[in-house]
Formats: structure tokens, sequence, C-alpha cells
């Protein structure tokens, strides 16, 4: 146990919650240092860690290129509308707080079915009435996109903003993820626009081998889940949109704040994230 594990305090579980099962939404908390994990989910951290000693790093990474991408649209589009698929636990820079710093009329819609995240997600109703909360599967289009709480403050005839950010590398049913974004992006307008990003198997013999370490251990763990997917499966999670230049490229790298002086870690090299439009 390192010493920052040894501090952090154990929340009190609600009833409702099985501790004893690993939580995505909890697995990302504890990579990025948070407090609303538990023993399990801070075992699927030293696990992948194990492997890859930065591995934090997927999930920071992860979550500036959320921010960043908010900040692209928000700034540089007229989209006012924000459908955000598995949100996870807030952190300090959330989809609205970004969107909202920016056009104070954005509105977010934050979809995720983890009981810790509905917590918090109906927290965050009280504090902010353009911010709404559903509790639909992200990974069944076809019932989300006919929500009521969805279809209530998302207007399919104006373009919005859809994001799958770190969602689909943990999806393990049958349906090709492919198929699932396909039908999300045929539901949205034209001028939508879609950010997602994805575990990624480089191909490479420097890192290849580092990604399927990690995919091994997090399939491994108490999640069970954490596919490293190719360039060819990732891209596929776009189709029919018009990428946005760099189009499909490490999350460190897609439009950073500066020039990258410091050398990327190889884990930085495993995950990746993009942004398309929709004609």
């Amino acid at each position: 146990m390192t010493v920052c594990e040894a501090e952090m305090p154990v929340p009190k579980a609600p009833v409702h919650i099985d501790t004893t099962k690993a939580s995505i939404a909890r697995v990302y908390d504890a990579f990025l240092n948070g407090k609303d994990n538990y023993e399990i989910d801070r075992e699927v951290f030293r696990r992948v860690k194990s492997v890859a000693p930065e591995a934090a790093l997927l999930a920071v990474d992860n979550r500036n290129f959320l921010i960043r991408a908010t900040r692209f649209i928000a700034s540089q589009t007229n989209i006012t509308q924000y459908l955000d698929c598995g949100s996870g636990l807030p952190t300090a820079e959330n989809t609205h707080q970004v969107a909202q710093r920016l056009n104070p009329d954005s509105k977010v819609v934050y979809v995720d079915n983890d009981p810790v995240v509905i917590a918090h997600g109906r927290a965050l109703l009280e504090e902010n009435d353009q911010t709404h909360f559903s509790a639909a599967d992200i990974f069944e289009p076809e019932t989300l996109l006919q929500d009521e709480v969805v279809r209530k403050h998302i207007d399919f005839n104006e373009p919005l903003a859809l994001f799958h950010m770190g969602t689909l590398h943990h999806y393990d049913g049958q349906r090709p993820p492919q198929d699932i974004m396909k039908t999300y992006i045929d539901a949205l307008p034209s001028g939508s626009y879609v950010g997602v990003s994805h575990f990624y198997d480089p191909q490479t013999e420097e890192y290849s081998e580092l990604a399927r370490r990690m995919e091994d251990m997090f399939v491994h763990s108490p999640m069970g889940s954490g596919v490293f997917r190719t360039r060819t499966e990732i891209e596929g999670l776009f189709p029919g949109l018009e990428m946005i230049e760099p189009g499909v490229v490490e999350c460190a790298r897609w439009w950073p704040d500066g020039p990258q002086i410091k050398p990327m870690d190889p884990v930085q090299y495993c995950i990746v994230g993009g942004i398309g439009r929709k004609p």
C-alpha cells in the first residue's frame, strides 16, 4: 500500500452499492487519485500499475482530452447542447463547467448507470439548472435516445455534441462497438460533433506489448474489462464523419495547450481520441 492509499479515507458505502465488485467509474476515480472509490477499485489500479507504473496517465490524458474537446466545441462551433455518455464521477473540470464557462447557455445531459455516479448526478441537478442526468444504459443507444430526460433536454433537430470518452473499451457485449456508434451517429442531425477516446494498441514493437499487458491486467482484474483496440477498429467508431484535424491521435497530442517539451511516457501512446463532425 502506498502512502497515498494509506492516508485515503475509506468512504462509508451506501447500502445499495456492492463494494465487493469493482466499478468502472470508481476505478477511474482511483486512477485520478479521487476519494469516491473502495479497496476493490484500488486493487484494479494496483494491478495495472504493476505492469505500467505510470498507468494513471491513461485517466489523466482521457480527462484532459475531454476538457480540450469541450473547449473546442464551445468556442469554435455554435453548439450549446452536450450528451455526455458514461460521464463518470465528477472531478474539478466537468463537461458542463467547461462549456458553460465559454457559453452560459450550454446544456449538458450526463448519462451513467453506476449507482455512485447516479448519486453524484442527482446532486449536480441541485446546483445547476442547465445540467441534467439520466441513468440510461450508454451501450443501448436505441433505448438511450428515447430516454425521457434525454428527449426533454436535447433537441435532436439542432446540432449537438455527443461524447463517449473512455467508455467503449469497457463494453463487453456481443454487439460490435462500431455498430453502437453508428446507431448514435445516424440519430444525430447534420452539424453535430462526436468525441471518442479509447484504449489503444499502437501495433508497434515499442508499445504494443505494453498495451497488451495492461489489457490483460484490466480484463483479469475485479473490473473485468478494458480492451485495447487497433487504429482501424477505433477509426471505425466514427462512421461517416469528417474528422477534425489531426484525426485520431494520442489524447496527449490532440491540440495540447502548448508545445510538447517533456517526452511522453510509454503509457500515453496507449490511449487515443478524436472528434468527428457529421456532414
